[in-house]
């Protein structure tokens, strides 16, 4: 089967998509993808095809290849956009262009579109052997996706099957022209160590070394499915619902998670864990076994990339970064009570029900308050929070509620309220 086929083949499930881009580095990957792309859009209905470049503005000899690129399309008759990003140092300097490149992506997508990049056979198998030197688990020794999600859109690599050398020949046989990267000749890049020193070796003794590798990474994507599968089902059992749903914070049913293996704990918290943060690393993973075996009256915590899990009244918890921001303390005037009120740093409150002719003010815990409660008499807050279950890394945050200087309501918590006050709160939730 020709490229061509080969490639529509891939992509004929998105012919209705608003639209496609091609990454476009002008390099021969790129430069293949796109002629190919332009020679199907002849003989079949395609969605609209642009071109995008990303320039990393980290070498002079990539000042000239956004107008390579520009005449190139223009030749071929496809929109082109370039698009100027700046690489945040890091201790990964590919890493760091490989972020800022398809966060220019991301941004570029609108809903349904697709962004075609040309990463083939032989990157994939790189991809591993780098993945399995660093230590990697089974999700990243599946290696790049076929497809994934990608800002509004998606991305798809159409040629994770197709070799180097058959992109080559193809262009050469259309007398294709393209830009050679000096970088790459850079060793210090562990890539470019690997393509050129570690890759040339083991073909010479395994000539099907490429072959076996990205054949690999296809097992290891079956057995990460499989994992994810099991990790949804472990999920329905873990995820109960708590009396404290306005919290919008995500969690986990503690004791239920106990039940499970340390392996599939481990697998089920990877699963839940990669909306809201980047993973630890597996060396990390001692700070799950910490927080898991600790004292339920020691108020572990374990940090992450994004925030920390905490445990709290038989759930654990997940708290976003902005959830540890320093807080405004100070009284903060009421004085248009019938609209709602933004807490700097902290949600949202109304009142829900109130008197008017009071000076409201909002105030947070200083320690020792005291509270009027209906049938009751004046109760301690502190002891009426430990009544009502509130997770402790909470209540330095509960807005209270004075009329008159007089505490009169706690927010959400209807039963600790007097002379008919009551408040609503949305607190700060996941960015």
């Amino acid at each position: 089967m020709s490229l061509s086929s080969r490639l529509l083949a891939v992509l004929g499930r998105w012919l209705g998509a608003p639209a496609w881009h091609i990454g476009f580095s002008g390099g021969l990957d790129s430069t293949v993808l796109l002629h190919l792309l332009v020679g199907l859009r002849e003989k079949h209905d395609l969605p609209p095809l642009s071109a995008i470049h990303v320039h990393h503005g980290l070498q002079p000899a990539a000042d000239h290849w956004p107008e390579h690129c520009r005449e190139v399309c223009c030749k071929l008759d496809i929109a082109f956009k370039p698009v100027w990003v700046a690489v945040a140092p890091q201790a990964s300097l590919e890493a760091a262009a490989r972020t800022a490149r398809y966060a220019a992506f991301a941004n570029a997508l609108q809903a349904g579109e697709l962004l075609l990049t040309a990463q083939h056979r032989d990157d994939q198998a790189e991809t591993l052997l780098f993945r399995l030197l660093r230590g990697t688990g089974v999700k990243g020794l599946a290696g790049m996706p076929g497809e994934r999600m990608l800002g509004q859109g998606r991305l798809v690599r159409p040629l994770l099957s197709t070799s180097r050398q058959e992109l080559e020949l193809y262009a050469r046989s259309k007398r294709l022209h393209w830009i050679e990267d000096p970088s790459n000749e850079n060793l210090e890049f562990s890539r470019n160590y690997l393509r050129q020193r570690i890759i040339p070796a083991l073909l010479a003794r395994w000539p099907q070394t490429q072959v076996s590798l990205a054949r690999t990474a296809s097992h290891m994507a079956e057995a990460q499915e499989l994992l994810g599968e099991l990790a949804r089902i472990d999920l329905q059992t873990v995820k109960a619902s708590s009396r404290f749903e306005w919290l919008r914070l995500p969690s986990l049913n503690f004791a239920a998670l106990l039940g499970l293996s340390p392996v599939r704990q481990r697998n089920l918290l990877r699963y839940w864990l990669a909306d809201f943060t980047l993973l630890p690393e597996t060396g990390h993973w001692d700070g799950w076994d910490s927080l898991r075996d600790a004292a339920s009256d020691a108020m572990p915590r374990w940090r992450l990339a994004s925030g920390e899990l905490v445990r709290a009244n038989d759930f654990l918890w997940f708290l976003p970064k902005n959830w540890f921001d320093s807080l405004e303390l100070r009284a903060q005037p009421w004085v248009h009570s019938q609209q709602a009120l933004d807490l700097p740093g902290n949600g949202r409150i109304w009142l829900q029900q109130g008197r008017p002719g009071k000076v409201l003010e909002i105030r947070y815990r200083q320690g020792g308050e005291v509270i009027s409660i209906p049938g009751r008499g004046r109760r301690d807050l502190k002891r009426l929070l430990n009544e009502a279950g509130i997770p402790s890394f909470v209540r330095y945050r509960l807005p209270l509620l004075y009329a008159d200087n007089v505490l009169v309501a706690v927010a959400n918590l209807p039963h600790c309220s007097m002379n008919g006050y009551s408040i609503g709160w949305v607190p700060p939730g996941l960015r």
